[in-house]
């Protein structure tokens, strides 16, 4: 199956949680909080405006974004969890 955003959403898979700390602390699964990393499988076209105008996105495939912990609606694409949000919910790109 195959997801195409509408408008100004993103499709954003989570990005796995560290596992261990610096000092070599194993966490365990149920201590672990959700990623609040991902990065960007597809975007829609982008935002309408009240006129009809469309405002392209900000991101793009691919693009490594952080965005807030309770952000997005929660969706299985072929057995696996993934997160819709709006392009507004997301608070940056992570560039390295």
């Amino acid at each position: 199956m195959k997801i195409r955003p509408l408008h100004d959403r993103v499709l954003v898979k989570r990005l796995d949680e560290v596992t261990k700390t610096k000092g070599g602390i194993i966490i365990p699964d149920n201590a672990k909080e959700k990623p609040s990393e991902g990065i960007v499988e597809a975007t829609g076209n982008g935002f309408v405006a009240e006129e009809g105008k469309i405002i392209p996105m900000s991101v793009k495939t691919g693009d490594k974004v952080l965005f807030g912990k309770w952000s997005g609606t929660e969706i299985k694409v072929n057995g696996e969890e993934r997160l819709i949000l709006k392009e507004s919910e997301i608070l940056c790109i992570v560039e390295e």
